[in-house]
């Protein structure tokens, strides 16, 4: 069997989403698919688990956007997934640009290269059967086809499109007839009762120099835009940041639209290994383990008299009486009550807070850095107390603050503090005092997580206020994430 490193089969996780339909867990700057929405691992790292581990493949390489990249390497350094890269987008365009990255990029380190893309996003529950038809799928790329994975539909649904199963190639493998949008009721259910439709997964596999040709002929525009932007990348760290002028000027373009739809080698294998894209709370109650009242629960939950909801709390108690076929949602900052019918329209409320200028769509209380966390336990007028967690190993930039002074207190582990000239060791219950304009750095030296809390006084205690001095992270001086 080939050592990773030298094999031509290259998985490529699509983690560019924002997952607006699972607020308000999901938030632009923590979404779904860095989220354990069933078990202790996130969604990227169940992604990356369920792949081959003979050696088959390479370590697998990210596409994601800049906001998230910090929290992914930190996410796969947890279950010893070292990414191959992630590729950093400047914006999101859609799949077919990604697609296209990932087979430009992939191409030059092997011309025979068969790239696997797998959103990051999905739920699978048959972990053996998945990595059977993915070898399959491997096959058919080899022979020149462009495959997906089509799923048998268990009922008509509406969230998914679908793909018409076409002239048998072999086993459950078939040329695509047709590829369909996401239709109304009574066409998913012509669908489902014709036996010729399977829900379209959005995972493909192709020979890289395959899916470039095909992009040549069919939208030269998008593989032009993405070469160049490529070609002009620059190393960031662990991380590979495209070009932004020539990547922003890519068309925006799914690849079933720019490439499936159209070409004469799109494949498709017929599978049945539990597969959901999570589209939704209504999506997470179908793939949940249910009680003897067709409930799922998560976190701490009284229930009485309720039938066939899914309610889920992540920092307090939730009882709820005498419902049926709801969706509960309950986070630090915000809760979602919802008919599981009408779940999708979640992006409704999104759009609102967006446009009304809350914070409610975008961030948590507890917001993540390449540190560690932070979360904001109270504030008021020029006041702030927030609550730090430092990772072993890791420490802040050497800053300053035009308009704050700073109170550290330390409540577990150890901490090196950086003070002006001075330098501290800080253990459990000492503390130091930061003046407004000081230089400054907190470190955590120890083997254990850092916790402080820190008292913030002054006249503007925006995120903005911060100059760095030096950064271990490389992040720009208006970058506050």
């Amino acid at each position: 069997m080939s050592a990773p490193e030298d094999h031509r089969i290259f998985p490529v996780l699509l983690s560019g989403g924002s997952g607006t339909r699972l607020w308000p867990l999901s938030r632009k700057l923590y979404p779904k698919q860095l989220l354990a929405l069933g078990g202790d691992a996130t969604m990227l790292q169940e992604t990356a688990l369920r792949l081959p581990e003979d050696g088959s493949l390479r370590a697998p390489m990210v596409i994601c956007n800049n906001d998230h990249r910090f929290i992914v390497a930190e996410q796969l350094h947890a279950i010893d997934r070292a990414p191959l890269t992630v590729m950093l987008e400047p914006v999101g365009r859609n799949t077919a640009p990604a697609a296209a990255a990932a087979a430009h990029y992939c191409s030059g380190l092997d011309k025979d290269a068969i790239i696997v893309l797998l959103p990051a996003d999905h739920v699978i529950l048959d972990r053996e059967t998945f990595r059977a038809r993915l070898a399959e799928a491997i096959a058919l790329a080899d022979q020149g086809h462009i495959v997906t994975f089509g799923m048998r539909p268990d009922g008509p649904n509406t969230g998914y499109g679908y793909i018409r199963a076409g002239e048998l190639i072999s086993g459950d493998a078939h040329k695509v007839a047709r590829f369909a949008e996401k239709p109304d009721l009574a066409t998913a259910q012509e669908y489902v009762a014709s036996g010729e439709y399977l829900w379209n997964s959005g995972m493909f596999v192709a020979r890289a120099d395959i899916l470039l040709g095909e992009l040549a002929k069919l939208r030269p525009d998008i593989l032009d835009a993405v070469k160049t932007a490529v070609d002009k990348a620059e190393p960031d760290l662990d991380f590979l940041r495209i070009d932004a002028d020539a990547f922003a000027a890519c068309p925006a373009e799914s690849i079933d639209i720019a490439v499936m739809e159209k070409t004469d080698r799109a494949a498709v294998i017929a599978c049945d290994f539990g597969w959901s894209d999570i589209g939704s709370w209504s999506a997470l109650w179908d793939v949940g383990e249910t009680d003897a009242d067709g409930n799922v629960t998560l976190g701490d939950t009284i229930l009485h008299d309720v039938r066939n909801s899914y309610v889920r709390t992540e920092s307090a108690m939730v009882a709820v009486i005498g419902v049926e076929d709801l969706a509960i949602v309950q986070t630090a900052d915000a809760v979602l009550v919802a008919h599981r019918d009408r779940a999708q329209d979640v992006k409704i409320v999104v759009d609102r807070l967006q446009k009304e200028g809350r914070a409610e769509h975008e961030t948590h209380v507890r917001h993540y850095r390449p540190w560690g966390f932070y979360e904001t336990l109270d504030e008021g007028p020029r006041f702030q107390v927030k609550r730090l967690m430092v990772n072993p190993g890791a420490e802040l930039s050497l800053q300053l603050h035009h308009h704050r002074a700073e109170h550290w207190v330390v409540v577990s582990g150890t901490a090196r503090v950086t003070r002006g000239e001075d330098n501290l060791l800080l253990s459990e219950n000492q503390s130091t005092y930061i003046a407004v304009g000081m230089a400054h750095r907190l470190a955590n030296p120890g083997k254990v997580p850092l916790e402080v809390i820190e008292i913030q006084s002054g006249s503007y205690l925006g995120e903005d206020d911060i100059v760095r001095l030096d950064d271990p992270y490389n992040r720009a001086d208006h970058e506050t994430k």
